[in-house]
Parts: structure tokens; sequence; C-alpha cells
């Protein structure tokens, strides 16, 4: 990092570290615990040399070092063989990294990544309570032992949840899922889980009910998308679910995904139903969040919830940020208001789930900006099937559809679809057909985008 005290010190890109304060690290949780304190002794080895530095900084200073991984002593693999599983529905192509499937409870905490807990253990608990490692985020899918053993296709799925109850007893906070597989674990199932988690685990944090993707690269004949039908009755099973919870515990608890509200056809709850949107980054609560962001914003009052979602679906295999793993991620572009308007016409890329959300606010945004704004639904032809998120667009599904845009439009896209630049499948903004303006991906980073004048790809791409 510019500026920083590891640079300072005259720490150079492709170090190698091999203590910090003696300790042989684990993991950047281990690093960033040691790296918080104001006098810090690094082993390093460069070019086949080892030498020593000493840095002496305030308390709680990023030492300013971006490391290769967030874990050091290899990600904990998932030995689960769940049917529904996204990785095993990736298309051919894709980036090697991106096959890892994992199921560590360190990049639960680091990245909010799901964790079945069927590989915890009597250490790993040790561990979270002593360093408080809270929220993590758990993957219930049922509490009948028999179901989630089936759902997971490993025997240890019956008995790992007892690892929630230790973690709750414990006081740390815990978030669930349940991804609903249509004939598996929805109707008396879905109500059998969440009676199951009232009576087991009154003290979790919340649930998210979430439908399964299913990619055109599924291999599993039973995996399949819900009906509207079935999209209606999970919402149905929620909403008496959260008047139960709400009853017997005082709180909704039990929320479901956005996509279940556009499947059905029905209007979103208010914002202020999510209970502070806990679970916006598994895509709930993302619309009222959005709706409430873009109001806000165009009122110039509060800038709305503030969630940022994280850069994409697989964000945690490019490694740990160099100003802390719970930082917050910055803004891709600064954006000067008030500034002379471009007057070109605006087009707002997006995913084909994102564009029904958009669509309700393209009148207010049009008046914003002063100029024709409409919306570009890209489909998802490179997974297929009914993945339709914003997150998972490639950089070939977006120059496709680009291709046959005009020119002379300012092409707005959101920065959720890219990871230090770059797409899921390694291509670059650069490569696009047309020119595009990577924008913050929420209702009050569009307003700016839409106030702002054109940027330059370049400068975009810089920053993103």
């Amino acid at each position: 990092m510019p500026g920083s005290p590891a640079q300072r010190a005259g720490i150079q890109p492709g170090d190698e570290l091999l203590t910090l304060n003696g300790e042989v690290l684990r993991d950047v949780i281990r690093y960033q615990l040691q790296a918080d304190e104001p006098h810090l002794e690094l082993d390093l080895r460069r070019g086949g040399l080892e030498t020593t530095v000493a840095i002496d900084k305030a308390p709680g200073v990023a030492l300013g070092l971006e490391l290769a991984s967030a874990v050091f002593d290899r990600v904990r693999t998932c030995d689960n063989h769940c049917p529904f599983c996204f990785i095993y529905q990736l298309p051919p192509g894709m980036r090697q990294s991106l096959s890892l499937k994992d199921d560590d409870f360190r990049l639960s905490f680091l990245y909010g990544n799901f964790t079945t807990l069927t590989r915890f253990t009597e250490a790993d608990l040790e561990r979270v309570v002593t360093e408080h490692l809270s929220p993590l985020y758990v993957s219930i899918h049922a509490t009948d032992p028999e179901v989630r053993t089936r759902l997971l296709r490993n025997r240890r799925g019956a008995t790992s949840l007892r690892w929630l109850s230790s973690l709750l007893d414990a006081g740390i906070e815990v978030h669930g899922q349940v991804v609903c597989c249509p004939g598996i674990n929805d109707g008396a199932v879905l109500d059998d889980t969440l009676l199951g988690v009232l009576d087991r685990f009154p003290r979790i944090a919340t649930v998210g009910v979430v439908p399964l993707g299913v990619s055109a690269h599924n291999r599993e004949p039973e995996m399949r998308p819900h009906t509207p039908a079935e999209a209606s009755a999970v919402l149905d099973s929620v909403d008496a679910w959260q008047a139960r919870y709400q009853a017997a515990l005082g709180r909704r608890l039990v929320y479901a995904s956005d996509e279940y509200y556009l499947l059905a056809g029905r209007a979103f709850p208010r914002l202020a139903d999510y209970d502070g949107c806990a679970q916006h980054e598994n895509g709930i609560g993302m619309a009222a969040t959005f709706a409430a962001e873009i109001t806000a914003s165009i009122a110039g009052g509060e800038r709305g919830a503030g969630h940022r979602p994280r850069a994409g679906f697989f964000a945690w295999v490019d490694g740990a940020r160099p100003d802390g793993y719970r930082a917050a991620p910055a803004a891709p572009v600064a954006v000067q208001i008030g500034a002379r308007r471009s007057r070109e016409p605006i087009a707002i890329l997006t995913g084909e789930l994102g564009a029904p959300v958009i669509a309700r606010h393209l009148e207010a945004l049009q008046d914003l900006a002063g100029v024709p704004v409409r919306m570009v639904a890209v489909p998802n032809r490179h997974f297929g099937g009914n993945i339709g998120v914003t997150g998972l667009l490639t950089g070939g599904d977006l120059a496709a559809a680009l291709a046959q845009e005009p020119v002379g439009e300012r092409y707005l896209l959101p920065d959720i679809t890219l990871s230090r630049g770059r797409f899921l499948d390694d291509t670059t903004p650069e490569a696009l057909p047309r020119a595009v303006e990577i924008v913050t991906t929420s209702g009050a980073g569009l307003v700016d985008a839409l106030r702002a004048p054109a940027r330059t790809l370049a400068a975009a791409g810089r920053a993103s």
C-alpha cells in the first residue's frame, strides 16, 4: 500500500513473509491480530536470502501488506457433494482457482462464505471462541438428519449441526441459510426446518431462504428451478414463520431472497421489514435497499442503508485486502458532483434478475440525469440456466450484448461484475466493444454516476 509503514520500511512486492512477531502465521486473521500491534518484527525471504525488518507504528494502523492469499496453511476443502453446489455447475474455461470448493470457517468469518460445519472440530471451536471470530455463516438446508445427509451427500451432515449449538452457546453471532431445492427441502420439509430452528437454535441471528441456482452445465436431473407457484409457496411459509418467530422470540428471524419475490410476481417487503438486512449479500433485501438509496440520494438526504456488495461470488480467491480483512470496499471511482454533465444517452448494464428492480426507477433516474436513460438486461449465456444475477456476468456475455448496442451512449457497469479489474472469465473491461464506466453497485452509486460527467474507461479501469 503506497505510503504505508511496510513501504517505508522497504518491504517489496514478492517478499515472502516467514514470521510476524515470531509467529508462523496460519491465515490473514492471525496476520491482522499481529499487525495491529505497534511494534513489529518481520522475518522475510527475498531472492533466497532471509532478512529481518523492524517496524514501529501507531496501534491499529494498517501495516499495508497485500497478501497473496487469505489462508496460508491451505484452505480447508469441502468433502460434501451437494447436488446443488454451484462449483459443480461451472462451465469449462474458468480460472482454476474458482473450482476450489471450500468449507473453511475462516473464510466464513472473512468473506461471509457459508460453511456446513461437517469438517469443524473441537480445536476450531476453541479458536472461534477464543478469538471471537464472529459473525459466522452456516448452511443449514434442513434440520432433519436424513434430509440434511441427502442434501450434503455426507453422513456427517446428520450430526454436524451440533457445532451450531456450541457456537450459539458461546455467544457467537451466526447467520444461517437454507438453499431450497424443489421437491426435496421445500414444502413440509421447510416448515419442519424452521420449526427445528425455533426448537434447537433460537439464538441464531437470521436464517435466509434462497433458491438454488441451476446452470446449463448442471448434471443433477433432480435439481431444477422453482416454478412461480413453488416460489409463492416458499414465501407463504416464510411469512407464516416470521409471525411465529415474532410471537415467540420478538423478531422475524427468517427472510426470503429477492429472487423469490421476482419469480412469484410479488411486491418486495419494506426495507424496515428486513431488520437491518444482515443477509444483504445473500440477495436478501437488496432490492429494498437499492430503492431506498435511490430515493434518499435523489432527495439529497441520508444515503440509505450503506450496503456495499463484495466484488462477486468468488471474492475470497483473490487474496486479502491490504487495508484489513474486514474493511469495506472503496468506491471504484471518485465522482465529481456538480460538474458539467455529459449529454449522451445513458444505458445501465445489469443482469436479467436486476432488470425488473432497476426498471421501477428508470423514470426518476431519467429525470435526474436530464438525458434518456435505459437499461440493457444482459443474458448470462456463459452459465445459462436460471443464472441471472449481475455479479455472475462475464466479459464474454457483456461483449456480446454491447456489440449490438449503439455507439455514442454512456454505458454504466456495476463493479460487482469485477474482481480486481477482471471478469469471471478472466477478461477485462478494456476488451469490451464499447467503452464502459465502472460504477459502485448501489442505488447511491448509480445516482452519483448519473449526476456526474462522463468518465473514461481507462480512469474507471484503474480505479476498479
